[in-house]
């Protein structure tokens, strides 16, 4: 039984942690790749978006900005600079669409942050676009929740490290909760905190890590985020 009585922070994940996200990208894929067809199969651009998406990770960060980015790149390319006035323009729309999706809360979450913002300081850890992760705290109504909200550049033990550090939080009384084994917890454990990992059924390929990564690190895993509460209230 994992032991968190000496926590006093905690923080979350934002995007398939506290509301739903990744399954907008998984969508407008399909729908970039039925845009896309008359060049190449589906499964080939989606093979060759996420490579676009990965090399140009270092350039536009994480969010839906450089993914749309990625997505104009890519249609240039398959098509030999041939793709259409109109296809770039409807690539663009499905990307404002993705921006103007509602947020939808993953279920517990408003019940979690209300009983555990009584007892615990918590905070926002995300990554992405920082206009996009505020516009979704604002549309979610949980701001009121969080002493402090952090949207990162990316999630590795340095950029938790001087988060910590800035906030003046002990690693050893610091537990974050999260969809990602690479972004949200491994990173944690190897600078001396705890995590929680709350799966989403939808992971960016990006975020997955093998078993020997994984292997040996000592957190707990729930089904639904309303089960930390057996074992932090």
């Amino acid at each position: 039984m994992m032991d968190y009585s000496n926590i006093k922070v905690i923080g979350f994940d934002a995007d398939d942690t506290l509301w739903v996200n990744e399954t907008y990208f998984r969508d407008a894929e399909i729908e970039f790749a039925k845009l896309l067809s008359q060049y190449e199969t589906i499964n080939k651009i989606d093979q060759e978006l996420f490579k676009m998406e990965i090399k140009n990770l270092p350039l536009y960060g994480y969010g839906v900005k450089g993914f749309m980015l990625s997505m104009v790149e890519m249609a240039l390319e398959l098509s030999n600079g041939e793709v259409s006035n109109k296809t770039i323009g409807a690539i663009l729309d499905i990307g404002k669409d993705m921006l103007n999706k509602p947020v939808e809360l993953l279920d517990g979450v408003t019940e979690v942050l209300d009983i555990l913002s009584k007892n615990y300081r918590l905070i926002v850890a995300t990554k992405g676009d920082l206009l996009d992760q505020e516009r979704k705290l604002e549309k979610s109504n949980l701001n009121g929740y969080f002493h402090h909200i952090e949207v990162l550049s990316d999630k590795k033990e340095e950029n938790y490290q001087n988060l910590l550090n800035h906030l003046d939080i002990n690693p050893a009384e610091f537990l974050m909760i999260g969809n990602s084994l690479k972004s949200d917890i491994l990173p944690l454990l190897n600078i001396g905190a705890q995590a929680i990992h709350v799966p989403f059924h939808t992971t960016w390929a990006h975020e997955l890590v093998t078993e020997k990564e994984s292997e040996g690190k000592s957190y707990l895993t729930v089904n639904n985020v309303k089960d930390i509460l057996k074992y932090l209230e």
